[in-house]
C-alpha cells in the first residue's frame, strides 16, 4: 500500500505534457503537474505546479505558476508562488515576480524582479545617502 502512494507522488513530478520544437501554440495553458515547452507558445500559462522551458523553447506569456525553470526565451511576466531558475541558455525579457530567483551565470534578465511577497516598500535612495553625508561630516577629527 505504501509503495503505491511513494509511486504516485514520483508521477506527480514527471512530465504531464510535452509540447515540441516544431509546436506553436497560441492560447491559454491551464494544467496540473509538470509541463515541458520546447516549442512556441503565446498567451497565458496557469499552474500551481511546474513550467520548463526548454531550450529551445519561446514564450511571450503571461506565467502564473508554482515553479518556472527558464532554459529557452521569455518575453512577458512570470509571477511564481515557490521559484524562478533562469539557466545559463536563457533571456527573460519582462518582470518577475517570486519569493526566490536563481540565474545562472550567462543567463540574461532583462526586466524588473519583485521578491518582496504582498506588501510594498519604497526605499527613499535620497534621503539615505543625505544621511550618510551628515554622518561623514559628523565624524571629529583629531
Amino acid at each position: 500500500m505504501w509503495k503505491k502512494e511513494t509511486n504516485m507522488k514520483q508521477d506527480d513530478s514527471e512530465i504531464k505534457a510535452y509540447m515540441g520544437e516544431d509546436t506553436v501554440f497560441n492560447g491559454s495553458l491551464n494544467f496540473d503537474g509538470t509541463v515541458r515547452i520546447d516549442g512556441k507558445f503565446e498567451g497565458k500559462v496557469t499552474t500551481e505546479d511546474t513550467l520548463i522551458i526548454g531550450e529551445t523553447g519561446h514564450l511571450m506569456a503571461e506565467i502564473n505558476a508554482g515553479t518556472v525553470i527558464c532554459m529557452g526565451r521569455v518575453e512577458g511576466t512570470i509571477v511564481a508562488s515557490k521559484k524562478v531558475e533562469i539557466h545559463s541558455t536563457s533571456k527573460v525579457l519582462g518582470n518577475i515576480k517570486s519569493p526566490a530567483i536563481d540565474i545562472e551565470l550567462g543567463g540574461i534578465l532583462d526586466g524588473n524582479c519583485d521578491m518582496t511577497g504582498k506588501e510594498k516598500k519604497i526605499i527613499p535612495l535620497v534621503k539615505t545617502e543625505e544621511k550618510e553625508n551628515k554622518s561623514a561630516n559628523q565624524i571629529p577629527m583629531g
